[in-house]
């Protein structure tokens, strides 16, 4: 019997490349805001960066093509009072965005065709209701104008954007700060992570918590949850002894994890990006050079290491473009855009044609064949 090495994926040779310098953003004053977000939103018209700002807060919007060095006076979004601290595009339209602020507001914003031609600091709604500050900000993925906030007040709020009113608070489930929110992939539910070390799996319409797990990671930092396709929940976070952890949960039973994993000693918190279409998590770290990947199947251990893309500097934040705005063409299943201190850097992910792997055989077995003809007629 032949035995198994190597376990067997289509994704096991995805690689990353960083574009050249001609095609990233320089000269941009990313936020040195202490709030653990991504700090850069991206579909397949804008890239959104939240950034320094007198006065206030703002971010920049510019359009993917516009690449190299960015102006100083280059136009922001620029109408919250507090410095911005979450931003989202909207998936059902190209040109909307909300951004969460300090200054316990979330707007919503209308980006012309091309882009800022000057200061944009009228929002199309501002969406009043927290008594703290917003630090988190998530579209409906399914139903249009629907907005999901959560603020340093423990609250969480869906917001008809169409009408600038609250359709659920959820103010009585989380005893502190929420760190992350995700909904599920028809926004039926949303899973939560909160400062109490706890993850909750909450259905908003009935307005009650369905399953939740205390100490999903015993560590003091930060946790994220989120869905995964099949309903399951990742989550990353830190364990007692301060390494970053991995773990995999099912919300019908969260008596234990269905698989965890410790990865290192780094005090970064690991910010998951999911595809549903491949089953690959990609954890960026905030302060980390390198993005892993893990391919998630229904076989032990359920959480694959697929491989490392290293750079040298250090990422601030980090975009994630929907699998819409890919080149498929080029064999691209992802794409990020790392935030360093004063540039944004494309990261392109791809996986090698089949057609490349077909060559190869067949020259493997032309030299093989070659071989045995020669030593038949010796």
């Amino acid at each position: 019997m032949i035995r198994r090495v190597v376990r067997q994926s289509k994704f096991r040779h995805v690689f990353g490349q960083a574009v050249k310098n001609d095609q990233c953003y320089d000269d941009i004053r990313v936020s040195r805001v202490t709030w653990d977000s991504a700090f850069c939103a991206v579909n397949p018209k804008f890239l959104a960066i939240i950034v320094e700002a007198s006065g206030g807060g703002a971010f920049l919007v510019l359009p993917l093509q516009k690449t190299g060095r960015i102006d100083k006076a280059y136009p922001t979004v620029c109408g919250h009072t507090g410095p911005v601290l979450d931003i989202d595009w909207c998936p059902h339209n190209d040109h909307v965005i909300a951004s969460g602020s300090e200054d316990c507001t979330v707007m919503v914003w209308k980006i012309p065709e091309n882009g800022l031609a000057c200061a944009l600091s009228e929002p199309l709604v501002v969406l009043e209701g927290h008594s703290k500050r917003v630090g988190i900000v998530s579209w409906h993925p399914t139903a249009r104008d629907v907005l999901l906030s959560a603020g340093c007040d423990n609250t969480i709020m869906i917001w008809n954007v169409g009408t600038g009113e609250t359709l659920i608070t959820l103010d009585d489930m989380h005893p502190d700060v929420i760190f992350s929110v995700c909904w599920n992939r028809n926004g039926s539910l949303i899973c939560t992570a909160c400062k109490d070390k706890k993850v909750r799996v909450i259905d908003p319409r009935k307005g009650k918590i369905t399953a939740e797990k205390d100490k999903a990671h015993e560590g003091a930092r930060p946790m994220r949850a989120i869905f995964l396709a099949d309903g399951n929940i990742f989550t990353t976070g830190f364990s007692r002894m301060s390494e970053r952890q991995l773990a995999l949960w099912n919300p019908k039973n969260m008596d234990g994890p269905i698989s965890v994993h410790e990865m290192d000693t780094s005090n970064g918190v690991l910010l998951p990006f999911y595809d549903p279409d491949t089953n690959v998590v990609y954890l960026c770290g905030k302060g980390d050079s390198s993005i892993r990947y893990f391919e998630i199947t229904d076989e032990a251990p359920y959480v694959h290491y697929l491989n490392t893309f290293s750079s040298k500097e250090p990422q601030r934040g980090m975009g994630y473009m929907p699998k819409r705005g890919l080149d498929v063409n080029k064999c691209e299943i992802a794409r990020f855009y790392k935030l360093h201190e004063r540039k944004c850097e494309p990261i392109i992910m791809t996986v090698p044609r089949k057609v490349v792997l077909i060559i190869d055989i067949i020259l493997f077995d032309a030299v093989f064949y070659y071989n045995i003809d020669s030593i038949t007629r010796v």
